[in-house]
């Protein structure tokens, strides 16, 4: 049982650690163009918001959505509680809960595959890059067919599969706009941004310490929406969501703090997190079909997948630095 719980949380931990990659990056860039007194309050204040607001909050609210029986307190309650009723009623609600989840993961990786620029880490990845466009297809396609086969079990998990699909689709949006401000903030302090920025950023753009705080507090939500739904595929427990998650939200600030050029160095760890993370929403889905895997099916996969990405970036930083400077490979 405490076996279980370890790899769980350790799961979790690299989970969280590592699809929150882009988030240090984004806060590493926004933070080098504030006052020392508000990077301070952010790597501080900030962690608490991010682990016990954020993390804390949300799978709880998860639980309270995806069950309709309890009342907020009552959710909260259940969150921590070892009532067998009340773990009754969730268990309950999980193939619906794992179906939004799973479908949610599956679309943020088809995205990423058709869509985001990256370091080609498979075979196969530049392919779908250049034929982008038909993400929209394949995404309505593959909610069509997810829909058609929930329908054959009940209309709640069909329902689950497109609340999935719409909180997909608010979240690329938020990030979308997230990203676009960046570049403005970017563009707006003289650093060099892309030729599609410069328009953003030409107009002098400039948030104020304060502005900046409130938005970095906005990215890390939508953030963690991605590890927050992708722990749910590891356990239902809250309690071990919260210490996962969180632990790896302050691994994240860490890496914030001091060791951005160096993680950048691990060119395929995005490769490995997005892998993951479709591995992650299959087992979901299946099991939201009520098909049972293993619970150690998911920190397994996390492990072997991140790992096998991790290595490979490894290797590459060694011939990298064995080339010289400049010898790398540029992203996509």
């Amino acid at each position: 049982m405490i076996l279980s719980i370890l790899v769980t949380v350790a799961g979790l931990c690299l989970f969280e650690t590592i699809s929150s990659i882009d988030n240090a990056i984004i806060n590493a860039e926004v933070l080098s163009g504030m006052g020392r007194k508000a990077r301070r309050w952010f790597l501080t204040w900030g962690i608490l918001i991010a682990v016990f607001l954020v993390r804390g909050l949300l799978p709880w609210l998860i639980v309270w959505v995806a069950t309709p029986g309890l009342g907020p307190i009552q959710a909260f309650a259940a969150a921590f509680s070892s009532d067998p009723s009340v773990q009754e009623a969730i268990e309950r609600s999980r193939p619906p809960l794992l179906m939004g989840g799973g479908t949610f993961l599956v679309l943020l990786f088809l995205h990423w595959l058709f869509m985001e620029p990256k370091h080609f880490g498979l075979p196969g990845e530049r392919f779908f890059l250049k034929t982008g466009a038909w993400f929209f297809a394949v995404a309505a396609i593959l909610l069509a067919v997810l829909v058609k086969l929930a329908l054959d079990v009940s209309d709640h998990l069909a329902f689950a599969a497109i609340l999935g699909s719409t909180a997909f689709f608010i979240t690329y949006g938020f990030k979308e706009n997230a990203e676009r401000q960046e570049e403005a903030m970017l563009a707006a302090a003289g650093t060099p941004v892309p030729d599609s920025a410069a328009a953003a950023g030409s107009s002098g753009f400039l948030l104020s310490d304060l502005s900046k705080l409130l938005y970095l507090e906005i990215i890390d939500l939508t953030f963690s929406i991605d590890g927050v739904l992708g722990a749910f595929a590891f356990t239902l427990s809250v309690p071990i969501i919260l210490v996962g998650n969180g632990i790896g939200a302050v691994i994240v600030r860490q890496i914030t703090v001091g060791n951005i050029e160096k993680i950048k160095r691990y060119k395929y760890l995005k490769n490995g997190a997005m892998y993951s993370i479709l591995a992650l929403g299959m087992v979901m889905a299946v099991e939201g079909f009520g098909i049972h895997l293993p619970e150690w099916i998911s920190p397994l996969v996390t492990f072997v997948i991140v790992g096998g990405f991790f290595w490979k970036s490894a290797l590459s930083a060694r011939a990298d630095g064995a080339a010289g400077p400049g010898s790398g490979h540029p992203a996509a």
